[in-house]
């Protein structure tokens, strides 16, 4: 079911003992990815009214987070915290996947499909799926936690100015600030790499999210280059999404999330057994 005439990196030979053939993975180009990107594009301008919707919602959500942490007195964790926000953009973005669907297949568009279509992921594997997100996004802020008592101690924050003038303006804080971001960074790649097309791929076929992380993995080690810059340019949209206020995401998101269903598309074809 793939849209691109790529190399596939894999048989599909159904093993023994009668289990499914590994979904195949094809070596994508950078090109590849700018092509998906304009037709991520093309489907958001088709039908704007489904992404704008659900980049609002998380956008929303998004500030909420912020606010909270505010009313608890913990304001220190306001960047973090919208930071590791953004991981569970992938899980916010099935019914944007699924409006992408439907406009490839011709099929009809209503909320009424669209939710339908995402309710029923919740006695799917897709569920599972959403505690991989969530397992990686507690781990996220216990970073945050330990890395600021190593290097800051066990101290509070009055503001969230005094945390930012503390690690902008002491060897400590700039100490936490670099080793942060490179224990977020390598926590973000591990996320992308597991979810990149395994989202997707669970949406249209249904599959154990196991091997959807499996296949994942492989079209990122397949295709690094492309792959990687892929993750690079959504990691900078997404940050600079979130300074206004998270106001950015109302449209980032959805462009963002029809790209990654085409990018999926490129990167993984169904054996000819799942196809229907």
């Amino acid at each position: 079911m793939s849209d691109n005439n790529s190399t596939s990196t894999d048989t599909g030979t159904p093993t023994n003992g009668g289990l499914r053939p590994m979904p195949h993975v094809n070596k994508i180009s950078v090109n590849d990815v700018i092509d998906a990107l304009a037709a991520g594009l093309s489907d958001f301008r088709k039908a704007p009214v489904y992404g704008l919707c659900i980049g609002a919602l998380f956008a929303f959500g998004g500030l909420f987070v912020i606010l909270s942490a505010a009313a608890l007195n913990m304001s220190y964790l306001s960047y973090p915290a919208a930071a590791g926000f953004v991981l569970i953009g992938p899980f916010a973005a099935v019914g944007l996947y699924e409006v992408s669907r439907r406009l490839e297949t011709g099929a009809a568009l209503s909320w009424s499909e669209i939710l339908g279509t995402m309710w029923a992921q919740k006695g799917r594997e897709l569920s599972w799926m959403a505690f991989v997100v969530l397992f990686i996004q507690i781990m996220w802020m216990y970073q945050v936690r330990l890395l600021l008592a190593l290097f800051l101690g066990f101290r509070s924050f009055a503001s969230f100015e005094e945390f930012l003038n503390t690690i902008v303006t002491t060897p400590e804080g700039l100490m936490f600030l670099a080793v942060g971001h490179v224990v977020g960074a390598v926590l973000s790649l591990i996320l992308f790499s597991l979810t990149v097309v395994s989202f997707p791929l669970l949406l249209e076929d249904d599959r154990d999210f196991i091997t959807a992380m499996i296949t994942s993995v492989r079209a990122v080690v397949t295709s690094p280059i492309p792959m990687i810059g892929w993750a690079l340019v959504v990691t900078a949209v997404l940050l600079v999404s979130i300074v206004p206020a998270f106001i950015g995401l109302i449209i980032t998101l959805p462009i963002l999330g029809h790209t990654t269903w085409h990018l999926y598309r490129k990167c993984v074809s169904l054996p000819k057994e799942d196809i229907g």
